[in-house]
């Protein structure tokens, strides 16, 4: 995590990781998305690299990732990865939803996959 925080150029950054249940994370994807299903990661922002910047706060919290392993344990299977590689990928999803990167588009997904990518191999996790 603090190799991605750099490799962002975050300085000073402070990000949370949470693991959870399916239970849970279904409360959480339903209250804060509207979906009453589990999902694999959420990210809560609390403060923008911009904010930060604009007031020279450093350190700061960027922000929580939420984790439901056991998706996460049952999406490696899918995705032919350990699960080591698929919680590290969730890490790296959420953290770029962190720093505003977003997949409600077929042009944001395609822009997100990308960064992902790069950001995985300069992680060495493929």
């Amino acid at each position: 995590m603090l190799r991605a925080l750099r490799i962002l150029r975050l300085k000073g950054a402070q990000v949370s990781i949470v693991f959870v249940s399916p239970k849970r994370m279904r409360s959480l994807n339903l209250s804060y998305r509207g979906i009453d299903r589990t999902t694999d990661v959420l990210s809560f922002g609390v403060t923008s690299p911009d904010e930060a910047k604009k007031t020279s706060r450093i350190p700061y919290i960027l922000g929580d990732i939420v984790i439901n392993p056991s998706q996460a344990k049952t999406q490696a299977k899918g995705h032919e990865l350990s699960f080591k590689e698929e919680l590290r990928w969730l890490i790296v999803h959420g953290l770029l939803h962190l720093i505003g990167y977003k997949h409600e588009t077929r042009y944001a997904e395609r822009k997100m996959r990308r960064k992902e990518r790069q950001l995985l191999e300069r992680l060495n996790a493929f």
